[in-house]
């Protein structure tokens, strides 16, 4: 399970980076079983396992500080057999999977709540918080019209589209990433997207949400960021590696004559974003 999981998050079929720290942590149940020759090998598979985990994408904080934390959490019990061992990291399993989604779900609470009846929203990418806020906004009978972008090459926004579209009281319309600025200077009241992690001041997301901040300040849109808190790294609590993705993803021949870059991710300075809604609450400034 552990390996088939990796190659999942290697191949982003799990796109939240929630829903990806959450897998993670379940893929390491693999290792509450079996014989292990002494407590030292034990920690030795599990780090191993973890770093694979991790390795599979860097770029995501909360996989990264989630597999940390599980690790940690097992050493710190000092155990003095493998079946303590193993007791420890199902209970740090347990512990981390719980904080994740109850983080995630109360965010999409919070922001539910900053959504107003009849707005008009663009969203970028697929974000599990914002299709939650959006649902919960609806189930208290708000209408809403949501625009979202393709987010291409992987088109993750159509699968955002198709999703809104099953909810009552929600409008989506699918447009092309480069249509953004368009539709911001002329139908959108609120850009609502979900976050990778935030570092330093600077919000890691999909590749695209740059450009879209930056047209929506400029269309005097506000910009509102969601998702847990557990995101927000502090400084030196992890370092951002972006995920440049395979070529093939772009254009389906080879390429001659030219190169393809093909980044997962963006840098988005937090001075374009108006606020930040996470578990904790609404913040202002990041």
């Amino acid at each position: 399970m552990i390996d088939e999981t990796a190659e999942e998050i290697r191949e982003m079929r799990t796109h939240s980076s929630s829903v990806v720290a959450v897998k993670a942590a379940h893929a390491l149940r693999d290792l509450l079983d079996g014989d292990y020759p002494s407590v030292e090998e034990y920690l030795r598979t599990l780090e191993r396992n973890s770093n694979a985990l991790r390795r599979a994408n860097p770029s995501h904080a909360s996989l990264v500080t989630t597999q940390r934390d599980i690790v940690e959490s097992v050493e710190a019990a000092d155990p003095e057999t493998v079946a303590e061992a193993q007791e420890a990291l199902r209970d740090a399993i347990d512990r981390v999977v719980d904080e994740v989604e109850r983080g995630k779900h109360a965010a999409a609470r919070n922001a539910a709540d900053e959504i107003e009846d009849g707005a008009t929203l663009l969203t970028h990418d697929y974000s599990s918080t914002v299709l939650e806020a959006l649902e919960l906004a609806a189930q208290e009978g708000k209408h809403l019209d949501v625009y979202c972008t393709e987010a291409r090459p992987r088109h993750l926004g159509r699968k955002t589209a198709r999703q809104l579209g099953e909810i009552d009281r929600i409008e989506p319309t699918l447009i092309v990433d480069s249509a953004a600025g368009h539709y911001l200077s002329e139908a959108v009241d609120k850009v609502l997207i979900g976050m990778d992690c935030i570092v330093d001041g600077t919000l890691y997301n999909r590749v695209g949400t740059y450009p879209l901040a930056s047209t929506a300040a400029d269309a005097d849109v506000p910009v509102t960021v969601t998702g847990s808190s557990a995101k927000i790294v502090e400084e030196g609590g992890f370092r951002f590696e972006n995920d440049f993705r395979t070529v093939s993803e772009v254009i389906r021949e080879p390429p001659e004559g030219f190169d393809v870059a093909n980044p997962a991710y963006d840098a988005t300075p937090t001075g374009l974003v108006d606020r930040v809604v996470t578990d904790d609450g609404v913040r202002d400034d990041v």
